[in-house]
């Protein structure tokens, strides 16, 4: 196996933890769990990043070429019209 292959396995296998870990704080109700839960997704966004410029400093991961500025405004103003034009929505669940 390729080094090349073995980083992407390795940043793939970080970000699958880093879902998985967000979806398991979203569900969490136990304060303490959910603290631990979050300093390892945090340590992991980290890990990821540091495997991210290591991958594209040795030219085997291209990122996405940055986007335009007016792209990016226009989509800013949409999603805050959207979240102004339904304040009344209930986003309080509870989960048991």
């Amino acid at each position: 196996m390729r080094d090349q292959d073995i980083v992407n396995d390795v940043l793939n296998g970080t970000k699958a933890s880093i879902n998985t870990y967000t979806t398991a704080i979203q569900e969490c109700c136990n304060q303490t769990l959910r603290s631990t839960l979050q300093t390892l997704r945090d340590e992991a966004e980290q890990m990821q990043y540091q495997i991210f410029q290591m991958a594209e400093q040795k030219g085997w991961y291209m990122p996405a070429p940055e986007a335009n500025q007016n792209d990016v405004q226009k989509i800013k103003s949409g999603l805050v019209s959207s979240a102004q034009s339904s304040p009344n929505q209930n986003t309080n669940f509870t989960m048991k």
